[in-house]
């Protein structure tokens, strides 16, 4: 029962299995690219913070299609399940190394586009109300200042908050077109979304570095300053129609009249996921137990100025009597 329940709680986890795709955000980047078309005319491509690899899944069914040409290279600090079809880089993405192996699986061309899905670990640290609690999409913007061609795509997860237009300006300075979008399987109760940037065109003079995060509130102290009008909307747009599935809603476990529902298990599992030793540990029952707060004591209580005076008194009689017998 534990097993349908996921599946008629979340109608993408479910077709992710049933479509052999490794993780529900596959329709992601399915639903951004047929409002996008972001595969049109794409040979070289990057999958940025790729595992379990669901995204670079994507990449190589749709755009194996088009040419045999096509070379897609996956990059993650995890070990991946290997994909036919995809180069994998266990790497970090803040090292200039590691744009220079993608660069180097290319045979020294530039990518045509960028995708990045990666999220840092909210259950641990979670900064409510800003854009990016952490250097992720920073430093994906980084590295894909080295690795993109001029005209290029870059596409991104972001957390929407109150400086999300000040995110929208400052990638103006590097794309051409930049738009944040929905994706309809993603929750409408999560506040992620999506940069779509196209064409990519750094200012006159731009050196891609490392060292320099871009998107932090220090790379332009009057550009930051701006308010009202000078700072640009944010144009907003829901991929998918009232048709697609509700990523908030449950159905039920029978899609579909005359085929019967049977449960399919995860496509990939993950290989060494970071949250594996506390699974194990929660299954065996040796997690530490919470110790119960220990016992409020009463505040002492302390005599009034009267009682402490009466005292005083009675300590210099006794010890008036006692010297003078």
């Amino acid at each position: 029962m534990g097993r349908s329940s996921k599946d008629k709680r979340d109608i993408y986890y479910r077709l992710a299995k049933e479509e052999g795709w490794r993780a529900r955000s596959a329709f992601k980047l399915l639903q951004l690219d047929e409002e996008y078309q972001l595969f049109q005319g794409v040979q070289r491509a990057v999958d940025l913070c790729a595992a379990p690899g669901s995204w670079s899944q994507v990449l190589s069914r749709k755009l194996s299609n088009e040419t045999s040409e096509v070379k897609i290279v996956a990059v993650d600090l995890q070990a991946m399940a290997p994909l036919p079809g995809v180069i994998q880089i266990q790497g970090d993405i803040t090292k200039v190394s590691t744009a220079h192996e993608i660069i180097r699986h290319f045979e020294g061309q530039p990518a045509d586009l960028v995708v990045c899905d990666g999220a840092p670990d909210v259950s641990v640290q979670n900064a409510p109300g800003v854009i990016m609690p952490y250097p992720i999409f920073s430093q994906a913007l980084n590295i894909t200042t080295h690795v993109l061609r001029a005209g290029g795509t870059f596409v991104a997860k972001i957390f929407r908050g109150k400086d999300v237009t000040l995110l929208y300006s400052q990638l103006k300075i590097f794309f051409r077109e930049v738009t944040c979008a929905k994706p309809r399987s993603s929750r409408n109760s999560s506040i992620e979304a999506f940069v779509v940037c196209q064409g990519y065109g750094p200012p006159e003079g731009y050196i891609p570095n490392m060292s320099n995060p871009l998107l932090d509130h220090c790379y332009d102290v009057d550009f930051n300053q701006l308010e009202g009008p000078n700072r640009v909307i944010v144009p907003f747009l829901a991929c998918g129609d009232l048709s697609a599935y509700d990523s908030d809603k449950t159905y039920p476990l029978q899609l579909d009249t005359g085929k019967e529902y049977s449960y399919v298990p995860p496509n990939q599992p993950p290989i060494r996921p970071p949250y594996q030793e506390a699974c194990f540990l929660k299954k065996n029952n040796l997690l530490a137990k919470e110790r119960p707060p220990p016992p409020v004591k009463p505040p002492a209580t302390t005599a009034s100025g009267e009682d402490q005076a009466s005292s005083i008194c009675q300590g210099a009689a006794i010890q008036q009597l006692s010297l003078s017998s």
